[in-house]
């Protein structure tokens, strides 16, 4: 207002509009003239939006509807021509200013009654009755521009302002300084960092509104929360570079070198501000006319706003980083962007782009080249040294702890195997064929196989390659597992040699070796055994065989106590070299050494059995002297040949139908399913997994599991049963051939040998075959008894088996019911 010709306009301006109460002058026009100076310096301004183009829009439409087209016409080519040579937005004011003046109007006339422009300073009030108008007053005033007449919104905000000025003793300026200092982590003059408390405030002793306090509190939360996260990467990065590469890794360098990307950002917002902060803060009321860039603490909240959202993300991403490491961390991270907010995702893909980067190249380089690129243990699959023969099963793990969220269980397993291939056909098959391999499923894919070809956000390209280069390296694993080194081969060896499936193999097998194996086991040498082995390959059709094949069959003897036989420690073994040991490991290889030791005692009671039949051969009973003596001798004889015929016939039915079973039903059948298997098999684990289901079912179905201990131990009574009666059969039948013999040696010739036990001839022998005969009979229902309580529990515990096969086989043994009726009889 220090335009001397705007003070001279105005002045005119209200002599004009208070002349017709006034008079032309006087103390109305002076205080008019002060109010009016008062309106004009205050920064009032009106509660809607400045739109020129709208507030001329409707000013023609309210024209136009009042029957006043011309007027319309002439205001819109007026205003055009304004709006040419005017500045832009400069004419709102005065269309504000005529629009408010003419509503006024109208609403004057419609009234009649309207409040005078200044407070009334004529005659005062009789009665309570407001004093009349003077006649001649013009209709509106100062009133039509302003709500508050008197201006007392601004006096009271002066009078506010100098009751604040006295509150404080400190200016917002300086208030201001010190928070921006406080949001680097400085401390300043006034606002300071409290250990106790933990957080950056105010003194007690510094005097300030309870309300700027707080405000001081609220923006001082930035710099707290930019003090944790500065120390989380200060702890990290700010080392030894020793010190670093044991503790750190990779993944976290990325995040802290992220999150120094992030406060680099903010570190140009302080600097802004700061710049914005050495321009004075104007006070309410002044008449300076500041609308500069300057910063109060009310503009610092609106400032903050958004890097404090962003600051609070990362605290509490470093909050939930502590103490992890490698794929862990970067899981954690992920947790944090599952939200809906769109600068938040930003942020958050952004982070973890540059977080996932290394995880992500080690993916690669484990996938397509099979190594284990990491040197701080920040990997989900981590490798330890083993045998070649455990590569596979135990070289590499999957460390659950360090498998990101992002990446699920299925495609780690199937990360895991893929590289677990390359390593295996590198090391134990001697094979550079995955190279090739790897290629073609990256270029099929669309990948390159460099470094940074894949990032976050990228699961489904991962898992693309993944599933690609898998495919390609199991076939060629597969390829070179049954074509250079013929597993299925090796397969059938095993079970045709330990299963004893090659019949005559093991048929003259068990007969050369039979005498030797009766021996004690201490007297037995392996090394003749060995040659015995080599005599029964030859003798049979085993020596058309594969000679890689016949060589891995090697005689071992178990260890064996004082009164241990060669039939008890008897076995043999398959040398199954690398790679084949991976899938034949000595695991394995035990539990087919289990299997044959119970196969074996199966083809040694079938053997004795054999051999009792060779003994009782009906043409060698008939023709013994005793069949042709007198009834009596005759008759005992008869009895006990019958009574070891029918124990003779119900073990060899029960040997018979139960070595049918394990040959047939049990070995062939799990044979067949195993070799569809194999087949079927798209890697090494599912040739693993056919493998372990085919060991398993021979296992249950052999009752050589856990859980058929005890009707194990019953089979074993029935063996031992069988081979009792077995040596008792030969010592009875060679003691009746003895007898025979000296019989015959007697009738020839007079024996010189006086008192002997063939003396009394004919009769003597008669008395001796009785004595024997009676021992057999008690010897005979002795074994029978045993053998009946063993067969009883055996065939009762069948049916609580847990395998299906098994009541197969009790059918068999049982089929025409003899065994229930005698059981159900007792």
């Amino acid at each position: 207002m220090d335009d001397h010709q705007t003070q001279d306009l105005i002045k005119e301006l209200v002599l004009r509009l208070v002349s017709g109460e006034s008079g032309g002058g006087g103390r109305d026009a002076g205080g008019a003239l002060r109010f009016a100076h008062r309106l004009l310096s205050s920064r009032l301004a009106p509660a809607v939006l400045p739109d020129e183009h709208a507030l001329a829009e409707s000013i023609k439409r309210r024209l136009a509807a009042s029957g006043r087209p011309d007027d319309a016409l002439a205001f819109a080519d007026l205003h055009s021509k304004l709006s040419v040579r005017s500045r832009p937005a400069s004419l709102w004011p005065l269309l504000y200013l005529l629009d408010s003046l003419s509503s006024h109007r109208r609403g004057a006339a419609a009234s009649s009654c309207l409040p005078t422009a200044a407070p009334p300073r004529g005659p005062p009030t009789t009665g309570g009755k407001p004093a009349s108008r003077v006649p001649g007053t013009p209709l509106g005033g100062v009133v039509l521009v302003s709500k508050d007449p008197d201006n007392i919104r601004e006096i009271a905000l002066r009078e506010y302002t100098e009751l604040v000025l006295d509150e404080t003793e400190v200016s917002e300026a300086a208030l201001v300084r010190d928070v921006l200092y406080a949001c680097q982590g400085i401390d300043g003059r006034y606002v300071r960092y409290d250990k106790g408390s933990d957080t950056y405030d105010l003194p007690a002793a510094v005097r300030v509104p309870r309300s700027t306090r707080t405000l001081v509190r609220k923006l001082c939360e930035v710099g707290w929360l930019f003090r944790k996260v500065r120390g989380f990467i200060s702890d990290n990065v700010s080392r030894l570079p020793s010190d670093a590469a044991t503790e750190v890794g990779t993944v976290a360098q990325a995040f802290c070198s992220a999150l120094q990307e992030e406060l680099s950002d903010y570190y140009k917002l302080l600097a802004v501000l700061e710049s914005y902060s050495l321009n004075p803060i104007p006070t309410p009321g002044s008449d300076s006319g500041v609308t500069g860039n300057y910063l109060s603490l009310r503009r610092l909240v609106v400032w903050l706003a958004e890097p404090a959202v962003r600051m609070r993300l990362m605290a509490v991403l470093v909050d939930g980083c502590r103490g992890l490491r490698g794929g862990g961390m970067a899981g954690a991270i992920h947790g944090h962007a599952q939200h809906g907010d769109p600068m938040f995702q930003d942020f958050m893909g952004r982070l973890l782009r540059r977080v996932c980067s290394p995880l992500f190249e080690m993916v690669r380089s484990w996938v397509l080249e099979g190594e284990l690129e990491d040197v701080f243990g920040e990997f989900f699959i981590v490798g330890q040294p083993v045998k070649a023969e455990s590569l596979w099963r135990e070289g590499y793990l999957i460390q659950s702890d360090m498998l990101p969220t992002f990446i699920s269980p299925v495609l780690a397993q199937r990360i895991l195997r893929t590289g677990k291939s390359i390593n295996f056909l590198r090391v134990c098959c001697d094979d550079n064929g995955w190279a090739e391999a790897a290629t073609e499923a990256a270029a099929y894919v669309g990948t390159t196989t460099s470094r940074g070809g894949l990032g976050y956000g990228q699961i489904d390209a991962l898992e693309a390659l993944v599933v690609e280069a898998a495919k390609r390296i199991d076939q060629r694993l597969m390829d070179v597992i049954h074509k250079r080194y013929r597993f299925k081969n090796h397969c059938l060896a095993i079970k045709r040699y330990l299963l004893l499936g090659q019949g005559d193999f093991v048929q003259y097998l068990m007969d050369v070796v039979g005498p030797e194996l009766s021996e004690p086991a201490n007297r037995i040498s392996s090394f003749h055994l060995a040659g015995l082995l080599e005599t029964a390959i030859r003798a049979s059709d085993a020596q058309y065989d594969d000679r890689d094949i016949l060589d891995r069959i090697k005689v071992k003897m178990m260890d064996h106590g004082d009164g241990d036989r060669g039939w008890d420690v008897f076995s043999l073994e398959y040398d199954a070299r690398v790679p084949l040991d991976t899938v034949f490991t000595a695991s394995v290889m035990k539990m087919y050494l289990k299997i044959f030791n119970f196969l074996w005692k199966l083809k040694r009671v079938d053997h004795s059995l054999t051999g009792v039949w060779k003994t009782m051969k009906p043409n060698c009973i008939v023709s013994s002297p005793f069949y042709k003596e007198g009834t009596s001798i005759r008759a005992q004889f008869v009895s006990v040949l019958r009574k070891c015929q029918v124990l003779f016939n119900e073990m060899n039915h029960f040997v018979t139908n139960f070595q049918y079973y394990i040959m047939f039903e049990v070995l062939e059948i799990s044979w067949a399913r195993f070799s569809e298997e194999m087949d079927a098999a798209k890697d090494l684990d599912d040739l693993l997994m056919g493998h372990d289901k085919y060991l398993t079912s021979i296992v249950e179905k052999s009752l050589l599991g856990e859980r058929s201990l005890g009707i194990l131990r019953n089979l074993f009574a029935l063996f031992d049963i069988i081979l009792q009666f077995r040596s008792h059969a030969d010592r009875w039948f060679e003691r009746i051939y003895e007898l025979q013999l000296r019989g015959k040696g007697k009738s020839k010739t007079k024996s010189k040998e006086t008192g002997s036990w063939l003396d009394g001839g004919r009769k003597a022998m008669i008395q001796l075959g009785g004595e024997l005969f009676r021992k057999m009979g008690e010897d005979l229902d002795s074994i029978a008894k045993d053998y009946t309580a063993s067969l009883d529990s055996f065939i009762s515990q069948l049916p609580l088996q847990q395998h299906v096969d098994l009541k197969f086989l009790l059918f068999r043994l049982d089929f025409t019911e003899y065994y229930s009726r005698v059981s159900s009889s007792k």
